[in-house]
Parts: structure tokens; sequence; C-alpha cells
């Protein structure tokens, strides 16, 4: 019986996902474990591999199509001795190519009469659509239909169990039963509007890709869901510089090239991390429910890469040498430039750093980049004149804020943490017991 590959899940808030590649074609035999495809999110570009041996008969999905449904049917394998040419295409629901302009929205997708399927990845199952009074819609669907002013009780879901999803609310767009003058939250005036502002042909019109959609709404949902405060001081880091120049000094040579070298915002990574350990009340994430209160540290690192950014996450970086953290962040940065990282390696952590200070950048204040309750944004070490003793000197002084979540961490709370943090920064010695 021929069985189905379909769109996996690869996080578990994955709705959509782009087919980048096809790396097999019709008539190929895979095996359990052979890389088969590669499928984009909205942070990464993942391999997906085969989990049941054949032939691959057809290809449903083409390479470049985007935003491919999670479970959507994307190709078909048939097993030994079964006649490939034989086999169809199930209906599913039409997926938008690459183009500039988006595809209109599609109907629900037909009935298909189920086939033994071959699960790329654990894929998370919604509840189902009513339970009572509640209504089980997608996080996307319930944003798009908020913009768009859409009461989801009167939808019917198309998505498993009666979910409402995506298509569900363009169907509703299109059926005009959005407010008209309804504006994207995202946005203060509609696109149309924006661009009669400018002469024709006085700019070039570049399509938003995921990475940078998904940076929008979340800037959008952290400053209006968030509230917000900033604790600002200033660190000498004299001391900080001179332990990192030994600490690089002495690392061993492996095939003549020294086996770590640790930068400042390594530095930074552990100095954080350890004061987020000894102030436990500030390694916190607000829920609506309860306080969580974090056993370790995972520090995410905001890391610049085309079009966007994105925060992989240092592990348990409290208990961790910093030539490990070192070495762990340069494998992380480079995959992340790469989109290869794996969801796991960005999702969640307990605060992060945003590092500006390499572009000349004295002070800045972050967003916080929920769901954590903290960010701390480092400036610049500049020499600046200061009073040590009595007299005038000369420091290196670095300027940091720490955004905070006032729900999760209010204004003295804030203020212990960013001073055990300069603890750390001016007597770095302690980091290394």
């Amino acid at each position: 019986m021929p069985i189905n590959i379909l769109m996996p899940a690869l996080s578990p808030t994955m709705e959509f996902g782009n087919l980048a590649k096809w790396l097999v074609k019709e008539g190929d035999t895979v095996a359990p474990g052979d890389i088969i495809a590669e499928i984009e999110t909205d942070k990464a570009t993942m391999e997906v591999e085969a989990v049941d041996e054949g032939t691959v008969a057809k290809i449903v999905v083409a390479e470049g199509a985007e935003e491919v449904p999670v479970n959507q049917v994307i190709a078909i394998l048939v097993e030994e001795g079964e006649d490939a040419a034989s086999v169809e295409a199930p209906a599913a629901t039409p997926v938008a190519a690459a183009a500039p302009e988006p595809a209109a929205a599609p109907a629900p997708a037909a009935a298909v009469t189920p086939a033994p399927v071959a699960a790329l990845a654990p894929v998370a199952i919604p509840a189902p659509m009513t339970e009572g009074a509640r209504i089980f819609a997608s996080p996307l669907a319930r944003r798009l239909a908020k913009e768009n002013a859409i009461e989801l009780a009167a939808l019917s879901g198309s998505g498993p169990h009666g979910r409402i999803v995506r298509r569900d609310i363009e169907t509703a767009i299109g059926a005009g039963k959005a407010a008209p003058s309804a504006a994207p939250a995202t946005q203060a005036m509609p696109d149309e509007q924006v661009r009669k502002l400018f002469e024709e042909g006085s700019y070039e019109l570049v399509k938003h890709d995921n990475l940078r959609k998904v940076i929008a709404r979340r800037l959008v949902e952290a400053k209006t869901t968030i509230p917000h405060f900033y604790l600002t001081l200033d660190c000498d880091i004299d001391k900080l510089l001179e332990v990192r120049r030994e600490i690089n000094a002495a690392a061993p040579q492996i095939d003549g090239e020294p086996a770590y070298k640790v930068s400042l915002n390594d530095m930074v990574i552990k100095a954080l991390a350890k004061a987020l350990i000894a102030v436990p009340a500030a390694n916190a994430t607000w829920t609506s429910e309860a306080m969580l209160l974090h056993k370790h540290a995972d520090i995410g690192v905001a890391v610049s890469i085309p079009g966007g950014l994105i925060t992989p996450v240092v592990r348990r970086a409290d208990e961790k040498p910093l030539s490990v953290i070192a070495n762990e962040m340069k494998d992380l940065a480079a995959r992340a430039r790469a989109r290869k990282l794996m969801p796991e390696e960005y999702q969640g952590g307990s605060s992060a750093v945003s590092n500006l200070g390499m572009y000349g950048i004295r002070e800045f204040a972050a967003v916080i980049n929920p769901p954590q309750a903290t960010i701390l944004a480092i400036g610049a070490g500049v020499e600046r004149p200061v009073i040590k003793d009595g007299a005038l000197a000369k420091a290196t002084i670095m300027t940091v804020t720490l955004s905070t979540d006032h729900r999760a961490v209010d204004g003295a709370l804030g203020a212990e943490l960013l001073a055990a943090f300069k603890n750390y920064i001016e007597k770095p010695m302690a980091m290394l017991v």
C-alpha cells in the first residue's frame, strides 16, 4: 500500500514550512535514515529523514513551495512490487510557490482515504475544536482573526479535529467577514496607503521572508504585552580584559591552532549566568498561573544573520568553563548564520545577552525575547576618566542596560541581579571558581 510522507512539525509551534529542496527524485529508492529533503522553518533550514523503505512514486509538493501546512502530503512511497505509475496524489491544500505576490486564499482540502503515514518528525496533535464554550484555534489563526476583526466563534475549522487554522481566516477575509477598516496590528496604516506616500518607482519592493515576519510579530508581542523597565550601570572591565588575555595565552595548541579563544561576550554570558544563580528569584519566567523559577541559567545570545537575528541558547552556562562556552558559541553562531540550528537550540532560555559593543554602540536597551523575563544589552568598552581612591585615573568602562519584565522581576530585584553581574565582571576570578 502506498505510504504518504507528510510535511513534518519540526517545532511545537510550527504550522507551515517551506519545501526548500528535494534531495531525491521520483523513481529513487530510499531507506530509513536517508536524507530526502530540506525544510525551511521560520529560523532554520533542517534536513528530514525517511523512516520507511520504498521507492519515491510521486513528488506531490514541488521544490520551492512556500507555507506548506504541517501534515500535508508532500510525497508518496511505494513498497517493493507495487506499481509506482498507478499512484495518484491525494487532494490537498494548494501551497504558494515562491512569487512576488501572495496566492489567493485556498479552499479547505477535500477528504482523502487514509493511508499508512511515514512520520518524519514528532507531530503535536492539537486538541479538539470545542470543549464547552472554548474555541480551539492555532495561534496564527487567532492573531489574524484579531487583526482583521473576525469572530472566531462564527467560523468552522478545517484543521485536525475541527481546529481553526490560517486558511479558515483567509477564507473568511475573502468572503467579506472582516471589518474593512481593520489594519494589521504590526502597522499603523495599510500597505497601499504607505506606498502612496512615495513616488512610484522610487523604491524597490522586497518581500518579507518567514524570519522577518516572525521577528516583527514577536517584537510587537513583546512591546505590547510585556511591561518593560530598564536599569543601567557602568562596569570597569580592565581586570576582565587582563584575565581574558591570560586565559587565551594559556590555551593549548591543537594542530597549530589554539584549542579555544575566549571573547569578551563569552565572559559576559558566564557572568550573567552566575548572577542569575546568585539571585535565583530573578532567574524566572512569568506565566499567568505561576512563576517558573529556573534551576539552571540558560542564556540566549543574539546573533545577527542575513535578514534578521536569532538567539541560540547556551544551556547551563553557569556550570560550563569559559573555554567550553567559547567553543559552543563559535559553533552555534556559525550554524545560526547558515540557518542550520535545531529548534531546541534557539527556543527557551531564562535570560539573554545582546551585544552591540563591537559596532561602537556605547549604550542601548534591548527588547525582551518572550518567554524570557530579562535581557542584558552590552555596550562598547571605552576608556573614560574615573575617580579612584580620591584621585583622577582612567579605566575601560562598559555600560550595560538590563531590560526587565516587571511582572516577574521588580525594580529592587532587577537592581540586585545587575549588582551581582557587575561584581562578577569587575572581579572576574570569581567566575573561574
